[in-house]
């Protein structure tokens, strides 16, 4: 059987990933802080008799593309876009402390803010409490203010203060869940030097016009793949006459 199949079926393999991986960042093109999914190969030369012509594509390592979005204003009190670089710490489902873009935040019924998808944010000590019948407004340093709405305006109260975090890109992966985490697990420590802008929100980084003729280069690539293996078939069938022949 000719060897070139195995190198074709790598490479088609392997775009079938990169085209997911696409379809992935399309698919959320349009999510609050959401950062692009990058995928690596390498080739790797396949070492024997004669001359190493042939390489395998391996290794699919998964990283993230951390440039930041646009910042764009909703004029919500409860909106905020991280400014620069940094994070947002909120409360994972299984309780650790995950990080997110998505300033996107809300007060449930019990009055804890949490975010859109009703994860808790995370304050310096712990989940933050809301009280009924306030007006909040969130600072450039994530401090929570609020101010009766009966009696406003008037005095402020200080509720808290969103952790705002930025442990270094190497530290963090993506989880399943979609938000980051550090990869040894330990919580990122507060950095006072993140800011955010209040009534406004980051939009995605993914770049539409980008990402859709990526999408259309890599289906090409994977028709040259097929090509390949088609390729294969034809001289395996050429090869098989002319031995027939000759038999």
């Amino acid at each position: 059987m000719d060897r070139l199949i195995y190198t074709a079926m790598s490479g088609a393999k392997h775009i079938l990933e990169q085209q997911a991986t696409t379809a992935h960042n399309l698919a959320n093109a349009t999510t609050t802080g959401f950062k692009a999914q990058v995928d690596s190969f390498r080739a790797v030369p396949i070492l024997g008799d004669g001359l190493p012509t042939r390489a395998f594509v391996v290794d699919a390592t998964v990283g993230t593309d951390y440039k930041a979005g646009s910042i764009q204003q909703t004029g919500r009190d409860l909106d905020v876009a991280v400014q620069g670089e940094g994070w947002i710490a909120v409360q994972r489902a299984d309780g650790s402390e995950g990080y997110t873009r998505n300033g996107s935040l809300k007060i449930n019924e019990n009055g804890q803010l949490q975010t859109e998808s009703g994860l808790n944010v995370m304050g310096d000590g712990g989940p933050i409490s809301i009280p009924p019948n306030v007006i909040v407004s969130i600072g450039s340093d994530g401090t929570i203010s609020s101010v009766n709405d009966f009696t406003a305006p008037g005095a402020t109260t200080i509720l808290g203060r969103i952790k705002l975090t930025n442990p270094p890109a190497a530290s963090l992966k993506r989880a399943e869940d979609g938000l980051f985490v550090t990869s040894n697990g330990q919580p990122a420590a507060l950095d006072a030097n993140v800011k955010v802008a209040g009534g406004a929100l980051e939009s995605s980084n993914v770049n539409v016009v980008e990402t859709m003729v990526n999408m259309i280069s890599l289906a090409r690539q994977f028709e040259m793949q097929m090509k390949m293996l088609e390729n294969a078939q034809n001289n395996a069938g050429k090869a098989d006459q002319l031995f027939s022949m000759n038999g």
